[in-house]
């Protein structure tokens, strides 16, 4: 890895128009200042999930004291779990807070998800996104919604109520378009209340690897040859795409002029999952402007190593576009995909915090 004092590729990609963020939040990394030592090295952002929570419960010893002396007070484990991951994230968005100042408000977020029980409950998210976002009481913190039909529809009532909101869980087309006429919206209602727009910021997660992991699978089936690992990049370009068509257009100029900002296109899952791929896929294919990549631990340590920041996301778009067109000749549904992988996503993320809930109570 580079050394800190060295310009770095995470650097260079800022200058492109990417933010990079890091996906991966510890009480560890907070404590022993690793964490403060990415933001110096270029990380601009913060973000978490109910996976990565779990696996720092589980995986260490540093949360035992807090989870006993809680225990001891007689919070329940549910109870507990809120204020630990409250506390971890209170502390990152501490940490980023002069990133936000200094990007005026577009970076230096940390991201915490409301529960994933409540993915397909609109009116509980709200509740419980308002109730999260009102303890931090932080600027630069944004509320994780997942992009379920309900999820977006609470998201429009959070900005509406001036809640930075970060959907997450999007993998097609239809699915990054709701969750922008939801942050649009949203943002219409705001300004009917006669109710300022200028500080409040969205982000549109879009996963990008598990599709090829989906994919790959049924083109073996079905020896389609020429379209493995070829389908998740070309998907995101057409969604970069989507998002330029939306944001830059005369109907969302009138919003800006009120003082309204682009909700941002984040790349999520974005590490390699199949060996036989570069390890950099699905961060050097798709670098452009207005774009956010979020990296979890090894992929970002492998793009501070060898990682090439260079525009990429509207290269090869006629490519793209012939990829995704061969789908239809091998019987693929490619949106009917993705809804199932967005299902088995909300459930993933479902069956994680069953697990930090009983990683807590086993600590007991």
């Amino acid at each position: 890895m580079r050394t800190d004092t060295e310009k770095n590729t995470l650097m260079e990609l800022a200058g492109l128009g990417q933010s990079p963020w890091y996906d991966n939040i510890d009480r560890r990394l907070i404590k022993n200042g690793e964490l403060k030592k990415f933001f110096e090295k270029g990380i601009l952002g913060v973000t978490s999930n109910p996976t990565i929570f779990e696996k720092a419960v589980n995986g260490s010893d540093i949360y035992d004291s807090a989870i006993k002396k809680l225990y001891d007070e007689g919070r329940t484990a549910s109870e507990i779990c809120d204020i630990l991951t409250i506390e971890d994230v209170s502390e990152a968005a501490g940490l980023l807070r002069d990133r936000y100042d200094v990007s005026n408000h577009l970076d230096g977020y940390v991201s915490i998800e409301v529960p994933p029980e409540l993915a397909y409950d609109a009116e509980r998210t709200v509740r419980a996104a308002l109730e999260i976002f009102g303890k931090i009481n932080k600027p630069n913190i944004m509320i994780k919604v997942p992009g379920t039909t309900e999820g977006c529809l609470a998201v429009r009532e959070l900005i509406r109520y001036g809640v930075n909101v970060n959907l997450t869980l999007l993998f097609s087309l239809a699915h990054y378009e709701s969750s922008a006429a939801a942050y649009i919206n949203g943002l219409r209602d705001r300004i009917k209340d006669g109710k300022d727009v200028r500080n409040i910021f969205s982000v549109a997660s879009v996963f990008v690897s598990r599709i090829d992991t989906k994919l790959d699978r049924i083109f073996e089936e079905k020896k389609a040859e020429g379209l493995k690992g070829k389908i998740a990049v070309a998907n995101s370009k057409m969604i970069y795409q989507k998002f330029k068509d939306l944001f830059k257009s005369t109907d969302f100029g009138k919003l800006k002029q009120k003082g309204a900002n682009l909700q941002r296109v984040l790349w999520a899952s974005t590490s390699t999952k199949n060996p036989a791929y570069p390890d950099l896929k699905y961060v050097e294919g798709l670098i452009g402007p207005d774009t956010i990549n979020t990296m979890p631990p090894d992929t970002m340590n492998a793009f501070l190593d060898h990682g090439k920041a260079c525009f990429e996301v509207e290269e090869n778009l006629g490519e793209a576009r012939a990829a995704l067109a061969r789908l239809t000749a091998f019987g693929i549904d490619l949106e009917k995909i993705c809804q199932e992988i967005q299902d088995a996503g909300v459930k993933a993320f479902q069956n994680s915090f069953s697990k930090l809930i009983n990683a807590i109570e086993e600590k007991k």
